[in-house]
């Protein structure tokens, strides 16, 4: 009950919040669309819940142990020294590029992307519509007047480039989201070790809804261009259908890991920057690792993480004052194969 009332207290307070600020950006709803009305309930009820399982994620015993000296870190003047260079390189690399992702092949890196900038340029860009932030009018005979929270922000042509541009926005990332889809999809139907361990409401239901969502999205822009309007209603029902079902499932399947991402530069920051410092709690040099002498992260993570396991009654003491914690990710795996084969002699191979 400790970890639960917290959570369902912030998940109410995120979606009040969101209502309002559904209500007042668009101006006492009225630069809301009707039609739009199951997209926006359906994104204040996954907002309230990725915001409810975020909570009670941040609130386990050894997140928030993490959580909270990471942010002790972020918020020591003295460190701010390192931010110019180790801030922008983390979010570059675990958030912008996820170039981490290119260790374990281009082609993984090309599909994460695809996927992730399809998904993220069309939130951005629905959004703002679905709530009544943004709206476009038309100004005769051939202009369009676009709108922010009642303002009138920029005219444009109808037919000039800046037209076209904001017209097919969504259709850009519903072609970038079917060839990361395709390839995601391709890989997992394939591949021998995904085929063995993925599970198809956690693993494949997700991006078969990306699928469609981005194929009906395309289809309703070749119905107002090419079939006069035919099978419109039919392809808006059935987009709206996959769009709410995928936003009702991001809370619990896959695609959370998107809210958890952003944790990562958080843990970069925890891992190195207690590096090197004197009187922070960290060794002057980076920790060695006992066997090879590989720089670990800093000191203060490595007493953290054997205060976490203490908690959860899972020690790894290897005697003489040495722990399992204090060897690389490359040495634990020898050391733990060499236990092996010491108890199951030639059975362990």
């Amino acid at each position: 009950m400790r970890r639960e009332l917290p959570a369902a207290a912030v998940a109410v307070a995120v979606a009040v919040l969101l209502v309002a600020a559904i209500y007042f950006g668009s101006r006492g709803l009225r630069d809301f669309d009707s039609a739009l009305v199951g997209y926006a309930v359906a994104t204040v009820f996954a907002a309230a819940a990725l915001a409810g399982r975020y909570t009670r994620w941040i609130s386990r015993p050894p997140t928030w142990r993490y959580f909270r000296a990471g942010w002790t870190r972020f918020l020591s003047f003295r460190n701010f020294r390192r931010y110019a260079t180790l801030v922008p390189t983390a979010l570059w690399r675990d958030i912008f590029a996820q170039t981490f992702i290119m260790r374990r092949g281009a082609t993984r890196w090309v599909t994460h992307a695809l996927i992730f900038w399809g998904v993220v340029v069309s939130l951005l860009i629905t959004l703002p519509l679905t709530f009544g932030w943004i709206r476009f009018t038309l100004v005769p005979p051939a202009t369009y007047q676009l709108w922010l929270v009642g303002l009138p922000i920029l005219r444009f042509p109808v037919e000039a480039g800046t037209g076209f541009a904001v017209f097919h926005a969504l259709n850009v990332t519903a072609a970038l989201l079917i060839v990361g889809v395709a390839m995601a999809l391709w890989r997992r139907l394939l591949d021998v070790g995904n085929l063995t361990t993925q599970r198809f409401g956690f693993d494949l239901l997700p991006l078969v809804l990306l699928f469609a969502i981005a194929v009906t999205g395309m289809a309703l822009t070749a119905s107002t261009l090419w079939w006069e309007g035919r099978f419109y209603w039919f392809v808006s029902l059935t987009h709206q259908v996959a769009v709410v079902a995928w936003l009702l499932s991001i809370p619990f399947g896959k695609f959370f890991h998107i809210v958890q991402r952003p944790a990562s530069v958080g843990v970069t920051l925890y891992q190195q920057v207690g590096q090197g410092i004197e009187g922070e709690g960290a060794s002057p040099q980076p920790m060695p690792c006992r066997r090879c002498g590989r720089s670990l992260p800093s000191a203060q993570f490595v007493r953290d993480l054997k205060d976490t396991l203490r908690d959860l009654h899972q020690d790894y003491d290897m005697g003489g004052g040495a722990s399992l914690q204090d060897l690389c990710p490359s040495c634990k795996r020898v050391v733990r194969g060499q236990a092996y084969y010491g108890l199951l002699g030639k059975r362990f191979v």
